[in-house]
């Protein structure tokens, strides 16, 4: 054989792709990319991910059963643990459920009350994901300027019900009484510390300047912006047809919000806009949630402003007892509709309650969206999603 055929043949070998067999990657329960304990079972060829099944139920808590066998009252103290990082705006729901079911009204001091602290929650959420999706990209920075702003939002949530993470702030027919005061006098009272509305304000504004600083360093990036944009998209017939909600919804051309649909509390005595986005992909996912901290923000400024004057709590049975009958109390979390749904045979703990919680449901297209996506894409599109698997396993 001649030196030009060995060469042919030589080149002719070399260009024959080669063949690798699947591979399956088991990705968590412990794993810090599985943002909390959640496992990957991950079927990959080369790079590219062909099939994924979530498992999920690692630290399932039974919180639906775990409400039966409690009173009404009892039940804040769960509902907030299950969405820990927007504990508050996972009480309000279910408190609404319930006074449906009494027919109690709420005065509307209380319900305003409420609305601030369920916007200040929505902050303190967002401002998580806008500060660890960045660092599950490589981003170290937005980390520190994120997390030093939701700060000033805890230490006002903390100053109005005593708890960062945990308020149970919420009761049947308005608010507990706020445990606050000077340094040397804390006391109970039935209205808001002194200074909190202009507090409120205050924190409004660095809310704003937050956002501004976390659109230079992140959405302006263009290592930010080649990590995600086209990537994980989810048009607006998946997202409908997978049941998301919230951000997530929204990202995708969805303008559905239940703050503008529920009279749950008096935003439709605000105004605001509903944060849309098209392209559905990673990248909107991610700044459509600094559009939200904005919105929130003109949210708490308006209802700081025009907060009616009255009592937080109007009078109820000292044994609450709600009468025969069932509802489905949903409201705007962080992360999309959270919603309950009580039944009640007039005792004084429910019969039987069912959650409808929200990073359960977001969590559902994961199979889809991954399918056929890059191995490093993985995480990159499964943070996007923001989801809590307290949320999940409940």
């Amino acid at each position: 054989m001649t030196d030009l055929g060995m060469i042919h043949r030589s080149e002719s070998a070399v260009s024959i792709e080669l063949q690798t067999p699947d591979m399956t990657l088991n990705i968590g329960p412990q794993h810090p990319s599985t943002h909390g304990v959640l496992r990957l079972i991950a079927k990959v060829a080369g790079e590219r991910v062909t099939d994924v099944e979530p498992v999920i139920g690692y630290m399932h808590r039974g919180y639906e059963k775990l409400s039966e066998v409690r009173t009404y009252a009892q039940i804040t103290t769960l509902v907030n643990r299950i969405d820990w990082v927007a504990g508050f705006a996972s009480e309000v729901p279910f408190i609404a459920g319930v006074e449906k079911l009494m027919d109690v009204e709420v005065p509307p001091r209380a319900q305003y009350v409420r609305m601030i602290l369920t916007e200040l929650a929505r902050i303190a959420s967002h401002l998580v994901f806008m500060s660890s999706y960045p660092l599950e990209l490589g981003a170290t920075t937005p980390l520190m300027y994120a997390l030093r702003e939701r700060e000033y939002i805890l230490e006002l949530i903390e100053e109005v019900t005593g708890g960062r993470f945990h308020p149970n702030f919420n009761r049947v027919g308005g608010v507990k009484p706020v445990y606050g005061g000077g340094s040397m006098t804390k006391k109970w009272s039935l209205d808001l510390p002194e200074g909190f509305l202009q507090r409120a304000r205050d924190a409004m504004d660095r809310m704003e300047q937050i956002c501004d600083d976390i659109d230079t360093l992140v959405s302006d990036n263009e290592l930010i912006k080649m990590r995600t944009v086209g990537v994980g998209v989810i048009p607006r017939d998946k997202a409908l047809e997978y049941g998301l909600t919230g951000p997530n919804l929204r990202a995708s051309g969805v303008a559905y919000d239940l703050r503008k649909v529920e009279n749950l509390l008096p935003y439709d005595e605000i105004d605001f806009d509903i944060a849309v986005r098209t392209g559905g992909d990673c990248y909107d996912r991610y700044v459509i949630r600094i559009e939200e901290v904005r919105q929130s923000s003109r949210i708490v400024r308006q209802a700081v402003d025009q907060i009616p004057s009255g009592p937080l709590q109007t009078k109820v049975p000292r044994v609450l007892k709600a009468p025969r009958g069932q509802v489905y109390s949903r409201g705007e979390n962080p992360k999309g509709e959270f919603g309950y749904y009580i039944v009640s045979e007039g005792a004084r703990m429910p019969y039987r309650l069912k959650i409808r919680s929200t990073s359960f449901s977001n969590l559902s297209i994961l199979k889809w969206v991954l399918q056929d996506a890059l191995l490093p894409d993985l995480v990159a599109i499964m943070g996007s999603l923001d989801f809590v698997l307290g949320d999940v396993d409940r």
